[in-house]
């Protein structure tokens, strides 16, 4: 089993949710953050409300601000399932611009559905 971590803007959320859907991935979790990458942030990515003064300090500092607002997916995948799910996540939030986002893909050494007790790939699905 894997972890698949993917931030991705928070106007990427639906159509990355829908995608996945179709594909028939089961479940996951997504988790409003706030970050940036190596360009330190750009504050014309903003389309979610924020605190003026977050923004307005953005803006005399030349447009950059120290974080901006991303949303985290994760999704634990059977390891079969993991390439399909990247390719589908990238198709869906690559635009070649800066801050389409980052997928880390992770080890899961187990999974235990609490309700049942199953473990493993049962316990995904």
């Amino acid at each position: 089993m894997k972890e698949i971590i993917a931030i991705i803007r928070p106007k990427k959320v639906i159509p990355t949710k829908e995608a996945l859907e179709k594909l028939g991935v089961p479940s996951l979790t997504a988790l409003p953050v706030f970050g940036r990458g190596k360009q330190k942030g750009i504050a014309t990515e903003l389309e979610i409300d924020i605190r003026p003064e977050i923004l307005d300090q953005s803006i005399k500092a030349g447009r950059r601000m120290e974080y901006i607002p991303k949303r985290l997916f994760s999704i634990v995948s059977r390891n079969e399932d993991v390439d399909t799910i990247v390719e589908t996540i990238i198709k869906v939030n690559q635009t070649g611009e800066i801050g389409d986002g980052r997928i880390f893909i992770c080890p899961v050494d187990d999974a235990i559905r609490v309700r049942t007790d199953e473990q493993g790939d049962s316990a995904l699905l």
